[in-house]
């Protein structure tokens, strides 16, 4: 039997044994934009700059509001497959949220490189981009998007009295609720705001190498992740990108 409930698809059989249900699926629509080169854009509502034109070789997508979650969902990545069997592939693709942005009913705008993948073939691609629109199902999902969580500082920063970072490489399927950095003067951790998208703020950062920790939200589990070491350096620049010594899945 299959049940519907606010797009999320319930598949159960009903056996001998226990009941097997199966809640990996929802159903929706997409449709796809052009760039020059049909990678990502730059310009994105997550803040990424270049990294949400390239990251995972410019499979990327914009997002509806509901899966963007105000910027939380910035970086999940998603299986994503459309259901003409006859024009399209059983894996279809993997694509990295970098972007808010919806229409026609759909929840996913696919850059075209991500579109074309849906595909069975290549060169059946081109009838899928003559739809335009596509019915399609998928799901959350992780995703080897770069190695450890990584933070650049924005370019709007200005040391020493403004801070800000780009959260970049969470993993895929692992939101970033907030950003806190540890202040050794009076040992206690100082929430930064979501400024918005995966850019999170501080006036007047605390002084000397900064540690950083992120509360994250994965398989329905909330909990503060922290690196081992000293993240920003003491006298940090603007445009500079560190690695933390966490890795999300």
């Amino acid at each position: 039997m299959v049940f519907l409930k606010n797009n999320y698809t319930f598949l159960c059989m009903v056996l001998l044994l226990p009941t097997l249900c199966y809640t990996d699926n929802y159903v929706s629509r997409a449709a796809y934009y052009s760039t020059h080169d049909g990678m990502g854009t730059p310009s994105g509502a997550c803040g990424y700059g270049d990294y949400g034109k390239d990251v995972n070789s410019g499979e990327v997508c914009t997002a509806s509001k509901w899966l963007y979650k105000n910027g939380a969902g910035c970086g999940a990545c998603y299986q994503v497959r459309c259901k003409d069997k006859g024009l399209c592939s059983e894996e279809g693709t993997k694509v990295v949220m970098t972007d808010n942005g919806e229409g026609h009913g759909t929840d996913f705008i696919l850059s075209y490189r991500a579109y074309a993948k849906l595909a069975k073939q290549p060169n059946v691609a081109k009838q899928l981009f003559a739809k335009g629109v596509v019915e399609i199902e998928y799901r959350r999902v992780s995703c080897k998007i770069g190695g450890n969580l990584m933070l650049k500082i924005q370019e709007h920063s200005k040391y020493p009295n403004y801070l800000a970072v780009v959260v970049m490489n969470q993993g895929g399927a692992t939101d970033i609720l907030a950003v806190e950095v540890y202040e050794e003067e009076t040992k206690q951790w100082i929430s930064m705001r979501r400024a918005y998208g995966a850019v999170f703020d501080l006036s007047s950062p605390p002084s000397g190498e900064l540690n950083v920790r992120f509360l994250t939200s994965a398989s329905a589990e909330t909990k503060w992740v922290q690196s081992n070491k000293a993240v920003i350096p003491a006298e940090w620049k603007a445009g500079i990108t560190v690695e933390t010594d966490i890795q999300l899945t």
